[in-house]
């Protein structure tokens, strides 16, 4: 299988919004998706800040670091609607159909966003 793991993220809270919300359920696992990456984003980038402030190396000014996290932020969902949206996201369906994936819990899938925020804030705290 030629998915990597956020493929296989986003196609699982794809097809379990799809039944109630089939309309919406492209539109939700594409914010889904989103925003895991972009909290996993923030969180490498205050452990890589907080590592460098305590190495005592110098780093980019908070101003430019935060400005560069909203533009890759930006970045990644338009790569993501990019990917997902149309004929590709067809095809990635697909191949995620008719693999022998593992579904994921919803659950534990919705808080990734959530623990990766937390860890990030904690850390942000520390510099």
């Amino acid at each position: 299988m030629n998915n990597n793991k956020f493929d296989q993220f986003f196609f699982t809270v794809f097809t379990a919004f799809k039944t109630k919300f089939k309309q919406k359920a492209n539109t939700i696992a594409l914010f889904y998706i989103s925003t895991l990456q972009i909290a996993l984003c923030f969180l490498l980038g205050v452990f890589v800040a907080t590592f460098l402030t305590k190495m005592n190396a110098s780093t980019i000014s908070s101003e430019k670091a935060w400005t560069l996290f909203v533009l890759s932020a930006i970045a990644i969902h338009f790569k993501n609607w990019l990917k997902y949206n149309g004929k590709t996201r067809k095809v990635l369906n697909a191949k995620f159909n008719k693999s022998k994936a593992k579904k994921h819990n919803l659950m534990m899938l919705f808080s990734l966003p959530f623990v990766c925020l937390v860890l990030g804030l904690i850390l942000l705290q520390s510099l």
